[in-house]
């Protein structure tokens, strides 16, 4: 197939475009910088906003895999054009080029849209899909994590410090970018039981991880038994007041993701898996997170 991609230059694109070739696919990825030039792939100059760099995406794709959008944002408005109005001028763009199939990467986040700007943005983003003519997946993955990833970083550098915060109580699953790119190549070709569905894939440990439970597995990945430390709601709040005047645009602890990392329960929902036939992960999470830890120091990042 001649698969259309956004989002292709980071974490989780760069894995798609990898098991993308190697399933025999052929790239057309947008892109906002010049890339180096890599056999299978074409890059398309621009962005979400630029009509004309998307109708050259999509011209001649069999399928699109929207992978791009707003994690961190200083305004509601920042999710809202990256992650609503970019999707919209995405799927118009396939809708005017007789694009039929298109897989969306949404967010675990949308499950709660009234708790985070970036969550009813992607609860958008969703919406708009669902609307449109299109033969479309949604996908919904736990928090990501693999080499090359910066937002777990933080909690694989906290462990090998000794400390790790997390929200107190409540529970999560990951998922490995490798799993996760593989299940995009697999929704690629549609059809019964993945047409018109939204998942939310994790690595498959039923109920998810406990945050401590996790904390101490990345800890035990960069040869540490970290102190874990229980956030309170409240805590999160300020620990986010913290970061963003330490650290400015650069904060990762944000007032969103602080109100979404409070709420309990981020584990998969057992009731929309990816069937069995299509789709399975491979990678075991403590041997994924070991492996992880070996790439940051292996790149100097711990």
């Amino acid at each position: 197939m001649i698969v259309a991609v956004t989002g292709g230059t980071g974490f989780v694109g760069r894995a798609f475009i990898d098991r993308a070739l190697e399933a025999g696919h052929t790239l057309v990825a947008l892109a906002r910088s010049t890339q180096i030039p890599r056999e299978g792939v074409e890059w398309i100059g621009g962005d979400l906003a630029d009509g004309a760099a998307l109708a050259r995406l999509v011209r001649d794709a069999d399928a699109v895999v929207h992978i791009a959008g707003v994690v961190n944002a200083p305004d509601p408005q920042g999710f809202e054009e990256g992650n609503v109005v970019g999707t919209l001028n995405l799927v118009e763009a396939a809708l005017k080029q007789g694009v039929q199939r298109f897989v969306h990467v949404s967010s675990l986040s949308a499950r709660e849209p009234t708790l985070s700007a970036y969550g009813a943005s992607k609860l958008k983003g969703e919406k708009v899909v669902k609307a449109s003519l299109l033969d479309w997946t949604s996908v919904r993955p736990a928090a990501i994590y693999g080499p090359r990833d910066k937002e777990m970083f933080e909690l694989f550098r906290a462990a090998r410090w000794g400390v790790v915060p997390v929200p107190q109580g409540g529970r999560a699953s990951v998922i490995h970018v490798d799993d996760l790119a593989r299940l995009l190549v697999a929704l690629l070709p549609g059809g019964e039981g993945v047409s018109y569905e939204v998942f939310e894939p994790d690595d498959g440990r039923p109920g998810g991880w406990e945050h401590r439970e996790l904390a101490l597995a990345i800890g035990w990945a960069v040869g540490r038994r970290p102190r874990v430390l229980g956030l309170s709601a409240a805590a999160l709040r300020r620990a986010a007041g913290v970061d963003g005047f330490l650290r400015g645009k650069g904060a990762k602890m944000t007032p969103d993701r602080a109100a979404y990392l409070a709420h309990p329960d981020w584990a998969g929902d057992p009731r929309a898996q990816v069937p069995a036939s299509v789709w399975e992960p491979q990678v075991e999470t403590r041997t994924g997170l070991k492996a992880t830890a070996e790439w940051y120091q292996s790149e100097g990042w711990l």
